[in-house]
């Protein structure tokens, strides 16, 4: 079964850059339209394709070499192409104890299905070529940097691709949600929440969305590589701008005996119970320690404040919708 064409593209630029790698002589038009595949079968075609993925791997910092070829059976000064292994390649990378367990705990930190298995891969990828991984011990450390919204992986990737979104907003003053068309420039966490930074089209401004608040579909449309960031934006000074820190408490939670381990570990105080204890918890979002709570579900039970009580008891009843919805 045949990729998607962003698929597509990705598999003919990779197998043309270990084509020009492999070589140890620059290698004609025609040999690289023989060697790679995917490319069209009309000439023309052909042409405007390998221009492409040549000026875009370069613009990757590939540093694709032109060369005259000599020996050409039927052109004289036909042009090759290929890449020096020594220009390409990166040094030699090497990391302490200290820095293998702070790259195991940014690895550790992503919960989104979407990027926690290429963050698992590449630590391996790095523990496997440097075993002194093992004298510095990173247990009993919890990062955590949710990504659970549904629009986080397709506005990570329009910002990787440079593309344009369109994607309904719920606001939080007017309630109502609108489309937006919005040029992407970064994607930043704060305090538990992600936000979107990039300039609104229909706006002719710079605005900030919490992922939070978009409901449907983020769909992409223009062209990859047509939105550019301006070089001097702060995304996290526009972030912090809008979304302020909530005011810090502290809050009562019971635990059933064995469970809520990052609850406990952080916990300021611990009443002692028969089946659960009761533990004091100081928070800066109320909104993510409710998620939190609820996650544990029949495990955890918010006692003070009423506020944070009223939120995890959201939370459940939307969990137990989506569940009967599903059914």
């Amino acid at each position: 079964m045949a990729g998607t064409p962003t698929r597509q593209k990705t598999e003919r630029l990779l197998n043309l850059l270990i084509a020009l790698l492999a070589t140890r002589r620059p290698l004609t038009r025609r040999e690289l339209r023989r060697l790679v595949p995917g490319y069209p079968e009309s000439d023309e075609a052909f042409e405007r394709g390998f221009e492409r993925d040549k000026d875009e791997l370069r613009e990757m910092g590939v540093p694709v070499e032109t060369a005259s070829v000599s020996g050409s059976e039927l052109f004289e000064d036909e042009v090759g192409y290929r890449v020096r292994r020594e220009a390409y390649a990166l040094p030699e990378v090497r990391f302490t104890p200290e820095e293998m367990a702070v790259l195991a705990l940014a690895a550790r930190a992503w919960q989104s299905a979407a990027l926690s298995g290429p963050a698992s891969r590449a630590l391996l990828k790095l523990q496997a070529s440097d075993a002194t991984t093992a004298d510095v011990s990173i247990a009993g450390i919890e990062p955590r940097v949710g990504a659970s919204e549904p629009a986080f992986l397709p506005l990570w990737q329009a910002v990787r691709d440079r593309r344009p979104v369109r994607f309904d907003y719920r606001s939080s003053r007017a309630g109502a949600s609108a489309t937006r068309a919005v040029e992407p420039w970064g994607v930043v966490s704060r305090a538990g929440r992600w936000y979107l930074v990039g300039f609104d089209r229909d706006r002719q401004d710079t605005r900030v969305f919490r992922l939070s608040r978009i409901a449907g579909q983020v769909k992409p449309f223009g062209r990859a590589g047509e939105v550019s960031a301006p070089a001097d934006v702060d995304l996290r000074a526009a972030v912090e701008a809008v979304a302020p820190r909530t005011q810090e408490g502290t809050a009562r939670v019971r635990l059933r005996s064995g469970s809520g381990g990052w609850l406990r570990r952080a916990a300021t105080a611990v009443e002692p119970g028969e089946g659960f204890d009761v533990v004091e918890v100081a928070y800066a979002d109320l909104g993510l320690l409710a998620d939190d709570i609820a996650a544990l579900g029949t495990a955890a039970t918010a006692l003070e404040p009423p506020e944070l009580r009223a939120e995890v008891e959201r939370r459940l009843r939307q969990a137990l919708e989506a569940h009967e919805v599903a059914r």
